[in-house]
């Protein structure tokens, strides 16, 4: 199976399955001098992890991590860096019936016809819980990039339909980690959270919409034609397993704008060029301009609900029903936003390792 590296001079290669002994990551082309200890990865994997809110599947990992290499004295050595996580509340009953019934939205189904086999417990290798690899990897990033003042912030402006309002940085910094659905406008977050439980009352599960900043990023990050920034970020976020579309700056609404709306105007400020407003998202011609990078990705319904749902059964290659058990979340977007700001992460640091923006 090939696909699970990711990233060129910073390279990751995440490991494991949902239901095995671990499950983790090897990072590669990590400068050296870099303090790193595990505490520093541990931060971002307690907001990724399960069980940290009663909206959130119940499964109780802590998610500790344990650096096997490439850090001694508390710096990075420029060696390979493997971090591990070990899976310790495994419960794969739920999952022995389901051997030859795929789930409808999983890639149980996909998998099979792959591979004509796989690892069926929680879904193996394509679990959300492959996702500690990345932001393990991703709390590496974050910190080569602290050291070149760029911060990612990433928040949840739309659940079940509920909008959020504008936030401001500041807002954002500030009051997303104070509710359990990672929504800067508090107002909206009582909401959501109150149309969760309403949802997995119902047995049923909610989508929506994160946002990832980047601030602090240079002008000049990004490698034309192919390799566009946007396009990095794009096929980063779309690797996320629940992620199923992708905008940058005003994205999807830029297609009803006029130019004249749509365009950036630019002006001298400090001394600098700056443009004034930034529908494209801090990209222009795939490399970046200086202003804040703006993605956002739509994250669809949890899969995993106890609704009946019609599927087959490929031993009898007959039809069947289905009503999934288990521990899952009934909403995605709030444990998936340090798993998108590690992908945002991830990207600069490779691309602007390509064009010499680093400094350690």
């Amino acid at each position: 199976m090939s696909g699970n590296t990711f990233g060129t001079l910073f390279r990751i290669t995440t490991w494991g399955e949902s239901h095995g002994a671990a499950i983790g990551v090897v990072i590669d082309g990590c400068p050296s001098g870099i303090p790193l200890e595990e505490a520093d990865i541990q931060k971002d994997l307690n907001r990724r992890r399960p069980g940290q809110s009663d909206i959130t599947t119940q499964r109780k990992e802590e998610d500790t991590p344990e650096i096997l290499s490439g850090v001694f004295s508390g710096k990075t050595t420029g060696m390979p860096i493997s971090i591990l996580v070990r899976n310790k509340d495994v419960d794969s009953s739920k999952y022995e019936n389901l051997r030859n019934i795929p789930r409808p939205g999983h890639a149980d189904l996909t998998y099979e016809m792959k591979y004509g086999f796989r690892d069926w417990r929680g879904g193996g290798r394509s679990s959300a819980r492959e996702t500690i690899g990345r932001v393990a990897a991703g709390a590496v990033a974050k910190k080569i990039l602290a050291l070149n003042n760029i911060e990612i912030l990433g928040h949840v402006v739309e659940l079940g339909g509920i909008k959020a309002k504008a936030s401001s940085t500041e807002e954002i910094r500030e009051n997303t980690e104070k509710n359990p659905v990672r929504c800067a406008d508090l107002d909206a977050a009582v909401e959501m959270e109150a149309r969760i439980r309403v949802a997995r009352s119902e047995g049923d599960s909610l989508g929506g919409i994160v946002e990832i900043i980047g601030i602090g990023v240079p002008a000049g990050v990004g490698e034309p034609v192919f390799d566009k920034l946007s396009a990095e970020f794009a096929k980063a976020l779309m690797s996320i397993g629940a992620v199923k579309g992708v905008e940058i700056g005003a994205g999807f609404s830029s297609a009803s704008m006029k130019g004249s709306r749509m365009n950036d105007p630019f002006a001298i400020r400090d001394g600098k060029i700056h443009a004034i407003t930034n529908n494209a998202g801090g990209v222009l011609g795939g490399i970046s301009s200086g202003e804040p990078i703006v993605c956002r990705i739509a994250v669809k319904p949890t899969p995993s609900i106890s609704k009946e749902q019609h599927t087959v059964d490929m031993s009898k290659m007959k039809d069947t029903r289905i009503k999934i058990q288990g521990r899952h979340d009934p909403s995605i977007p709030p444990r998936i936003v340090p798993v998108a700001e590690a992908m945002v992460a991830l990207v600069l640091v490779d691309q602007m390792m390509k064009g010499g923006f680093i400094k350690t």
